[in-house]
């Protein structure tokens, strides 16, 4: 089924503690083929992360809004022998499906301002499955993967979803992100786990992996390569993007400008695909990565 949008936002996450981050990024692309463009924060400094939940509200009462988003958007079930253990392998409250599991992350951390999603390391049975800072690598830790992860890893291979320590280890920001998805659950498509009603609200979410979109575009995202601009441009190009403006200089601390842009143009070309939107049985629960086949 094609599926139509009037504009196409690459969202680079962040899960640290504080209300506005310099790793958060936002870039937009219009139908067609013009460069991805900056979305600058409303204070015009840094962007926070309910900042970021508004102004998607925002933009789409007026407009059909395919966003994605950098963050694991469930953890897996389907690495553990038998599904029906839930998330949490062995503990008794365990959540079977992800709008359960984000509300059991949002209640866990809802002393937590900010949407940060940090308490949990401390809770007393859940924390000893994430590897957290501090030296606290829970009991219960091991580096799980979703289907989506191992499918992707024939391109790029993301980071478990359980690291919440180093700069591959997207836990933190999952969590962040996760209280997010709890916060738009009724105002937002959630795909692939509302994929059977689609089209039904203008805003459409879904989970990003920049560094991927990079390596289809044959470029290794590592060391700063990918915010250099005509590598940047070489991977719009892939996705049939204009470049971006020989003045343009990729912000943020790793260079999450690039990521949101490429994200932006990767979302663009990705969705006209219909395949592409025929999830696999096991996204359902665990999510999937928009783009991975």
């Amino acid at each position: 089924m094609m599926r139509k949008f009037d504009c196409f936002v690459g969202i680079d996450w962040s899960g640290a503690r504080g209300p506005y981050q310099a790793g958060l990024a936002v870039f937009m692309a219009e139908a067609g083929d013009s460069a991805p463009m900056r979305v600058k924060p409303p204070n015009n400094k840094r962007w926070s992360r309910y900042d970021i939940a508004c102004w998607l509200q925002e933009i789409s009462t007026k407009r059909r809004v395919l966003a994605g988003i950098d963050f694991a958007f469930a953890y897996p079930v389907y690495d553990m022998e038998g599904a029906n253990c839930g998330y949490f392998p062995g503990f008794a409250n365990s959540p079977q499906e992800a709008p359960a599991l984000w509300q059991l992350i949002e209640e866990i951390n809802q002393g937590e301002a900010h949407l940060y999603g940090g308490a949990i390391w401390d809770h007393p049975e859940l924390g000893a499955y994430y590897n957290a800072p501090s030296g606290r690598r829970g009991a219960k830790f091991y580096s799980r993967r979703r289907q989506t992860e191992q499918a992707a890893k024939a391109i790029k291979s993301p980071s478990p979803t359980f690291n919440c320590v180093g700069p591959a280890g997207v836990g933190t920001g999952s969590l962040a992100g996760m209280r997010l998805l709890h916060h738009l659950a009724n105002k937002a498509e959630i795909w692939p786990f509302d994929n059977h009603r689609a089209n039904a609200k203008n805003l459409t979410l879904v989970e990003i992996f920049p560094s991927y979109y990079f390596a289809l575009a044959g470029i290794r995202a590592v060391s700063g390569n990918h915010g250099k601009l005509e590598v940047l441009n070489k991977a719009l190009s892939y996705f049939n993007s204009k470049g971006l403006a020989s003045d343009f200089s990729a912000g943020g601390p790793d260079f999450d400008e690039a990521d949101a842009a490429i994200s932006a143009a990767a979302l663009r070309k990705l969705a006209a695909d219909p395949a592409i939107w025929t999830a696999f049985d096991a996204a359902a629960r665990e999510g999937w990565i928009f783009g991975v086949k």
